[in-house]
């Protein structure tokens, strides 16, 4: 298990972790336009707001820290509905955009890496294939940030010494900071991973002065631009439960470290009596446990619990991007010595822990093409349902109107897809702006829009029927 590594491992490991990770990507977008995967969750309510073309009113000028998204992809999915006449058209440009953003990322990475056989690009492969499926689906801001930190880390180690090249710093910089609060931490990170070049080297001189500059314009963009009294205290309480440690106690985390740990435990155990097939063996026979526990004992699906482990994102990003730069320096012969035996290892593994990783690499996989499997199937079901109530005639006028329903009618089963405060705008969607009811959840205490901008917008010349947004005003003016 122990030795150098044939170059021919090294070669099949880099084509499993680059084609996983493109793999991803183009499957990212695939599935989710197929199946209306930007109406999951928050999602329902920016479709909506692209629909009734009042994204910035709606909500973004509450969180102009993360305006990359906001111009990257909401303004132009808006911009598309204005110019169509056609809601739809504009939401499905909302998909698009946000959900084709891990593979724009690669390609641009893959551009922007001068590293010796395009180190940065191979560990933004391994990220997207691993990291990303626990949020996809969800439309958390830092699927954004993720996409961009990639092609940034990249532009600030190889970008040239040129006025154009400090423009690209600095404006890959500022994309990423301005795409999630959270996305501060992987500034840092990037920042960081250019200090064993030198503290007065050009690359860490030329990106400390630009996170200067974008610390300042962060924090004057709160104060251009403060959030609503509403949305101030909300913001605030999702600051503080951002690194939660209870994010992680979720069935795909738990399952996600129970195969691993198993893994490593029968490997250390076979390795003793066969030593070069010992990997094999061992994936294998958590291959089969995976598979008894799916088809005999499994009932979760992961849904909801994808928006929060968007913090895992900003934990362990910065950990493949600190190897991808470390070994994209080794390979420019430039050695950081407290961690000189790390470079090595990260550029000549062995031949033991090639194979041990690819195991690995191959077990959380497959965990993710499950879950998300479950999760679709399970979202075409919730989808289904909602659309039911939407235009059915059952209603609950305890709720506030003879037009609304109750979401607590559908099946049990499928609660876990249910995301309280953007159900209402998931039912005008599903039921293509003609609602013959507006669907709420009893138990929702999170109101997105205020009766002023309710009423301002249904009162507006929209490509969307007026009854729907009427349904909409009604709701809201009920609770804000």
């Amino acid at each position: 298990m122990s030795g150098p590594a044939p170059l021919v491992d090294t070669r099949v490991l880099r084509l499993l972790v680059v084609g996983s990770g493109l793999g991803w990507s183009v499957a990212f977008v695939a599935i989710a336009l197929h199946y209306q995967l930007e109406l999951y969750g928050d999602g329902a309510m920016f479709s909506y707001a692209v629909a009734v073309q009042d994204v910035w009113a709606f909500h973004w000028h509450n969180i102009s820290g993360r305006s990359s998204v906001f111009f990257l992809d909401l303004l132009p999915a808006e911009t598309m509905v204005g110019v169509t006449g056609r809601p739809w058209v504009g939401i499905i440009t909302y998909g698009l955009l946000f959900y084709i953003s891990p593979l724009i990322g690669l390609i641009s990475t893959f551009v922007a890496d001068r590293s010796r056989r395009r180190t940065i690009f191979y560990y933004a492969c391994c990220s997207t294939a691993l990291l990303c499926p626990l949020i996809f689906g969800f439309p958390t801001e830092m699927w954004l940030a993720h996409a961009i930190f990639w092609p940034a880390l990249a532009i600030s180690h190889y970008a040239k010494r040129t006025n154009v090249g400090a423009i690209l710093v600095f404006a890959a910089q500022l994309v990423l900071a301005f795409a999630h609060e959270g996305a501060l931490v992987l500034l840092f990170a990037i920042v960081a991973t250019l200090a064993p070049r030198g503290l007065r080297s050009f690359q860490f001189v030329r990106a400390m002065i630009g996170l200067i500059a974008i610390l300042i314009l962060a924090a004057a963009s709160k104060f251009v631009l403060p959030p609503d009294d509403y949305y101030s205290g909300v913001l605030l309480r999702a600051a503080l439960h951002f690194f939660d440690l209870e994010i992680f106690k979720v069935e795909v985390v738990l399952l996600l470290l129970a195969a691993l740990t198993a893994y490593g435990s029968i490997l250390i155990v076979i390795s003793m009596l066969s030593p070069k097939r010992a990997w094999i063996y061992s994936l294998g026979i958590v291959l089969v446990a995976l598979s008894v526990y799916w088809l005999q004992f499994d009932h979760s699906v992961h849904a909801s619990s994808r928006y929060y482990l968007r913090t895992a994102l900003v934990l362990l990003t910065p950990l493949f991007g600190a190897a991808a730069a470390f070994s994209a320096m080794a390979g420019d012969e430039i050695t950081f010595r407290p961690l000189a035996t790390m470079q090595h290892f990260l550029i000549s593994p062995s031949h033991g822990a090639i194979c041990t990783f690819a195991g690995a690499f191959a077990i959380v996989t497959l965990i993710h093409a499950v879950e998300t499997e479950k999760f679709v199937s399970a979202w075409m079901g919730y989808r289904n349902a909602i659309a039911a109530l939407a235009t059915g005639q059952e209603a609950d006028p305890s709720l506030g109107n003879p037009h609304f329903v109750s979401s607590k009618r559908i099946l049990p089963n499928l609660g876990s897809l249910s995301w309280f405060s953007t159900i209402p705008y998931l039912s005008v969607l599903l039921a293509n702006f003609s609602p013959t009811r507006l669907v709420i959840d009893p138990a929702g205490n999170y109101f997105w829009l205020s009766c002023a901008n309710a009423t301002q917008n249904r009162d507006a010349q929209r490509a969307v029927p007026t009854q729907a947004r009427e349904l909409v005003r009604i709701y809201s003016c009920l609770h804000r």
